[in-house]
Formats: structure tokens, sequence, C-alpha cells
């Protein structure tokens, strides 16, 4: 049989958007509605969506379209993904069940008071977000812990789960080794440093502003809980993954030290034996299984969209609204907001949406570190919020908990955006013509 060609020659379409509609009111409407987060599983709701992406495809035949919705469920990132998944949970359980939650918690517990507890846990994924570049590493490397420091002091899990994602969204827009500054930098044609600069300048009063707002409800927080001994050879897993992490090493290799070396030391301390072991690496596995099943449904409703025009036929909309400077960026936003929705992947949305802005950018004499702060400040304010991205998603898993319960508490993403729009709005900040790198200028 010839293999039908995926190339999308559809024209620019609106209903090509149609699923992510139908996902948004299936999901999101209906548990607001029903004033209940599990009322509607997430997984139920993007089968809806994807069958209705795959019977509204104008991919010709229905094998034709089938096969086009698996390469996007089974494209490399989204394998990528899952990996992660598979083995954040495999980490989750097994420190968990050698003790390493544990130590790592006491350890916490007897260094930070009560009412700076939240505050504290944003800080150190800011911290840990800017050395390791991943917001996704960043959130398998704390919610485990956060998750028993909320069970011991009664503070809601997902308001600590929200101060991770926040504190890791804040590194990977920030950071000189995340993917979206690589993206960003070399597709607009600027130097990491100067969008560094302008990035910084916006992000610092939202990280402070967001901080203060952690302690605020942190001060709520009762101190009737009682550290409990800390036994400092269960907490070197923990210790060892946040260094091999901020070392640079591959968030994948990362999970298989941390896997191993809780397990290990869990057998020296006799917390578990090795078919304890097993099991609670087959159990964490097996809890991440929603999360693993709305990923890749997610990546071939998206591609079927794609492949359909609804990017193309927002590219026009937005292409046709611009008048200047101040327009163009807003347009950069925006496109590059709802390239992330549909994505919900910020390095891949910034990947379709790059190429793009600098189009924009030149043609309407946007400066390019302008675009770059742009366009990343954006991706990395949606993806912290969307309840069906990578982060959400593994934080949900991890904490056991409806991704959007952890949503009214994501005030650092929140922020992010309210601040790109003032950026915007007010021409903040000023931009030095004068400085523009010698990187830039060649490029």
């Amino acid at each position: 049989m010839t293999s039908p060609n995926f190339k999308s020659n559809i024209a620019p379409n609106p209903w090509a958007l149609l699923p992510l509609g139908v996902f948004l009111i299936s999901y999101l409407i209906v548990s607001i509605v029903a004033g209940d987060f599990y009322k509607m599983p997430i997984s139920v709701a993007f089968i809806i969506a994807s069958i209705v992406a795959v019977a509204l495809s104008k991919g010709g035949k229905l094998s034709h379209r089938v096969e086009q919705f698996c390469r996007g469920a089974g494209h490399s990132n989204i394998m990528l993904m899952v990996i992660i998944f598979v083995l954040a949970g495999a980490f989750a359980e097994t420190t968990k069940a050698s003790g390493a939650i544990d130590a790592a918690v006491n350890l916490t517990l007897s260094i930070l008071p009560g009412n700076l507890l939240v505050a504290g846990i944003f800080v150190a994924g800011c911290v840990i977000s800017v050395a390791i570049g991943t917001s996704v590493g960043t959130i398998v490397a704390l919610a485990p812990v956060v998750v028993g420091i909320a069970a011991k002091t009664g503070i809601p899990p997902e308001l600590m789960l929200a101060s991770v994602v926040g504190g890791a969204m804040f590194g990977d827009n920030l950071s000189f080794i995340s993917d979206t500054t690589v993206i960003v930098t070399r597709t607009q044609g600027c130097d990491m440093s100067d969008k560094f600069k302008l990035n910084f300048k916006i992000v610092i009063p939202l990280a402070l502003l967001t901080l203060f707002l952690y302690v605020l409800l942190g001060n709520e927080v009762a101190e009737t809980y009682q550290p409990g001994a800390i036994e400092w050879l269960n907490v070197i897993p923990y210790l060892a993954v946040l260094v091999i992490a901020i070392s640079g090493v591959n968030v994948v290799l990362v999970l298989i030290i941390g896997i191993i070396l809780s397990g290990v030391i869990g057998l020296m301390t006799g917390h578990i034996g090795i078919w304890g072991w097993t099991t609670s690496m087959g159990n964490g596995i097996t809890g991440m299984g929603e999360l693993i099943i709305v990923t890749i449904l997610a990546g071939g409703m998206l591609e079927m969209i794609r492949f359909n025009g609804g990017i193309d036929w927002l590219i026009m909309k937005l292409t046709s609204r611009i008048h200047g400077p101040k327009s163009a960026e807003a347009s950069l936003a925006a496109f590059t907001a709802f390239a992330n929705f549909c994505t919900a992947n910020n390095s891949i949305a910034l990947i379709i949406s790059g190429p793009i802005a600098k189009e924009i950018a030149t043609k309407f004499h946007v400066d390019p570190r302008r675009s770059a702060s742009v366009i990343d400040i954006f991706s990395c304010a949606v993806q912290g919020f969307i309840p069906y991205g990578a982060q959400l998603l593994i934080a949900s898993g991890l904490g056991s908990v409806s991704p959007l319960e952890i949503m009214p508490y994501l005030y650092y993403p929140y922020l992010l955006a309210i601040g790109g729009v003032l950026a915007i709005l007010f021409g903040f900040p000023r931009i030095n013509k004068k400085s523009l790198s010698t990187t830039a200028k060649v490029s």
C-alpha cells in the first residue's frame, strides 16, 4: 500500500481548531459547572476531542486520518515525555518506599519555619530551574518532597505543587541552558545575555510579588508539626539527584540514577527488600498511566489541528491586524500563546512561532531582543497554567490531585502573562539600540 502524503496542503481553516474547543468545554467547563474536578476525567475529555479531530480531518480515508493522528501521538517529543513520566513515577514511589521522601521532608521542616514553607519551596524551584534549565526536571525533583511536606503540615498539596510549578517556569524562562532560551535567541538573532537582561527586568518584580503572596498564604499555616529525626543516609538520593541535575545531566539519566540510589540505600537501611523495590517501581509506573495516555492523545489531537490548517489560519488572522511595532509585539505574543495552547509544549510552540515571529519583527521593525523576550515570556506563562501541559500533568500525577485544583494557586505564570502584556503596552524595558550585541547585529 502506498503511504499517504502527510504534508498539509489544506488552506487555513478555523474549523481545525474545533477539537481544542471541544476539549476545553468537555473538561474545563463541565468540571466548573459540575463543581467537581473529578466528574470529567481529563483522559475522557481528550478521547472525545480526539474523535472529533479525526472525524473532521480532511486527510482522506479514515485509515489515513488515523495514521496521521498516530504520527502526532508517536512524535519523538511525545515519547520522550512518556519516558520521563514512567521514570518519574518509578522514582517517586521508590523514594517513598525507601524512606528518602520522609528524610527529605524532615530535613526541610527542620530548616524552614511553617510560615515560610510555601515561599521557600518557590525559591528552591526558581534556583533549581535556573541551574538545570528544565521545568519538568525541577518538578520531578521537588514534587514528591512537597507532597510529603503537605501531608505532615496540613498545607493543601495543590498549593505546594503550584509553588513548585511557578518556580520551575521562572527558570524555564530565564535559564541560559533552557531549550526555550536557545530556540528564541537562535530564531530571533540575538545574544542570550541580551534576551536575559530584558526578561530579568520584567520577571524579577513578578517573582518578588509571587514570593510575597506565598508568604501571606504561609502565615495561615499553624506550626503544630514536629519534624522527625533526619536520617541523613536516606537524604542522599535527593541531594544526589539535585546535584547531578544542576551539573547539566540529562533528566532521563538523572531519574535512573535516582531510582538506583534510593533503591540501594533502601536495601542498606532495611526500609525495603528487593521485591519491595520492584513492586514500588511497578506501582509508580502504573500510577502514571492516565498521565501517559493523556500525553499521547494530546499529541495526536494537536497534530490534527496543525495538519488541517488551524495554526495557519491563526497566523493569517493575527498578521492582518498589525499596524506598527507595538501591535506586532502583541501579535507575536498572541500567536505564541495560542501555538502553546495547541501544542501543550512551549519548546515546540517556539519552534513553530519563532521563524514567523522573526519575519513579523523584521517587517515591522521590532528589535530582535524584544521579539525574543516577548515570545519566550508568553510561551512559558501559558505552559505554566494549561491543565494538559507536561508541567501541570506531572505535578498533578505525582500529587494525586487534579490539574484544575492546582491552577488557582499558580500565581507566577498568571503574573508572568500580565507582566508580559504590560511590558508590551508600556514599551518596558527601554532598549538602548547601541547596546545590541555583535551576535544580534550579524544576524
